[in-house]
């Protein structure tokens, strides 16, 4: 069966690409899930948050220090004390829920405990991600599989070439999705636990 692969640069090559459309789904996935707030300070919580900065929508790690001193808090030291309201107005504008604390100098970010109610919504917006990332690896299969099937009506592969390619990007699919499964339970058990 190797054999087939090495022979047929073009199957790599479909394989190839592929696999890296896939890898970018998981890190897609990965990146998506570590914004969801677990009841812990991280400053991740503040990745996507954007800053209107001097007319223009920046992110806010080019504005301002983040850190975590305390499990339960979250740090914004800007870089110019000017931007501080633009900085507090991202914050509450955004989805995190999190109310800014301004002293002037530093925003500080309370991170309160999650309800029962609000970890169960969380798990469910887990579950939505990781559902939209199988979704993406599953359309990298259609693609590749199209992709395959075009080459084999052209000649470039046989049949049996075909079908081999074909069971490869099935079983790069498979060791996706089901990496996507995994980061998707451990981010929930990270949700539930209190």
């Amino acid at each position: 069966m190797l054999y087939l692969m090495e022979v047929i640069p073009v199957l790599d090559d479909i394989l190839s690409e592929t696999n890296k459309r896939m890898e970018k789904a998981v890190e897609a996935l990965r990146s998506h899930l570590v914004t969801i707030r677990t009841g812990r300070a991280s400053p991740a919580l503040l990745d996507r948050l954007r800053v209107e900065y001097y007319g223009a929508l920046v992110p806010l790690q080019q504005v301002a220090a983040i850190s975590a001193p305390e499990p339960r808090l979250l740090t914004i030291r800007p870089w110019e004390p000017g931007s501080l309201p633009a900085i507090e107005r991202a914050v509450l504008k955004s989805d995190l829920g999190l109310t800014p604390n301004n002293d002037g100098k530093i925003i500080r970010l309370a991170i309160p405990r999650l309800t029962e109610e609000r970890r169960l919504d969380l798990a469910k917006v887990v579950k939505r991600r990781v559902e939209d990332g199988r979704v993406a690896v599953r359309a990298c299969r259609r693609d590749s599989l199209k992709d395959l099937q075009e080459i084999m009506n052209e000649k470039m592969i046989s049949e049996d070439q075909f079908y081999v390619g074909k069971d490869k990007v099935q079983e790069l699919t498979d060791k996706y999705v089901e990496q996507m499964d995994e980061i998707g339970k451990l981010k929930e058990e990270e949700i539930m636990e209190i």
